[in-house]
C-alpha cells in the first residue's frame, strides 16, 4: 500500500512541480507569439513520446506489467509522437491547425487511456521498473503541455500571427 501512496504521491507533486514551471517559465513566452512559434516548441517536446516503446522492453519493465496497458501506453506514445511530428512539419501549412488539433486530442486520450487501463489492469508501482519515472515525472508535464496546446488553439488573439498567402484570404 505504501508504494501506491508514493507513486500517487509522485504524480501529484510532479504535477505542481510542472505546472509552476509552466506558468513561471513557459507560458510568459509562448502566449504572445504567432500561434505557429508558439506550438512549435510543444510539438517537438511531444515529439519524444516514443520512449514510451520502453514499457514493451523485457527487462526493463517487469514480466508481470499488464499487456493491455504496456501496448496501449506504448503505442498510443508512438502514435503522439509520430503525429507532433507531422503537426509540426505542418505549421506553415493550412493544415497546421487541424493537424495540432488531431495530435493534441489524440495525446490527451493516449494519456488518460494509460491511466484507465494502469487502474482497471491492476498495476502496481513495481512493475513499471525503469520506466517508474515516465508516469511520475513525464506524464505529468505532458498532461499540462496537452492543456497549454488547447489554450494557444482555441485562443482567437493568437490568430493575427498567423501569415495567411493573400490570395488564399481574398477568396
Amino acid at each position: 500500500m505504501l508504494s501506491e501512496i508514493s507513486f500517487f504521491l509522485s504524480i501529484a507533486f510532479s504535477l505542481l512541480a510542472w505546472g509552476i514551471v509552466i506558468a513561471r517559465y513557459v507560458w510568459p513566452r509562448l502566449r504572445d507569439l504567432p500561434r505557429p512559434d508558439a506550438l512549435r516548441p510543444l510539438l517537438i517536446l511531444h515529439s519524444f513520446r516514443f520512449a514510451g516503446l520502453a514499457f514493451l522492453v523485457p527487462g526493463v519493465v517487469a514480466a508481470s506489467l499488464p499487456p493491455d496497458f504496456a501496448h496501449g501506453a506504448a503505442y498510443g506514445d508512438l502514435g503522439a509522437a509520430v503525429l507532433a511530428l507531422v503537426a509540426l512539419s505542418a505549421q506553415s501549412h493550412r493544415v497546421g491547425v487541424p493537424l495540432v488539433w488531431l495530435f493534441n486530442v489524440w495525446g490527451t486520450v493516449d494519456l488518460l487511456t494509460a491511466f484507465y487501463l494502469a487502474g482497471t489492469n491492476g498495476l502496481m508501482p513495481g512493475q513499471l521498473g525503469a520506466t517508474y519515472f515516465i508516469p511520475t515525472l513525464v506524464v505529468p508535464m505532458l498532461m499540462i503541455t496537452h492543456v497549454v496546446i488547447f489554450r494557444l488553439l482555441l485562443s482567437p488573439s493568437l490568430d493575427a500571427g498567423l501569415s495567411l498567402d493573400p490570395a488564399l484570404v481574398n477568396r
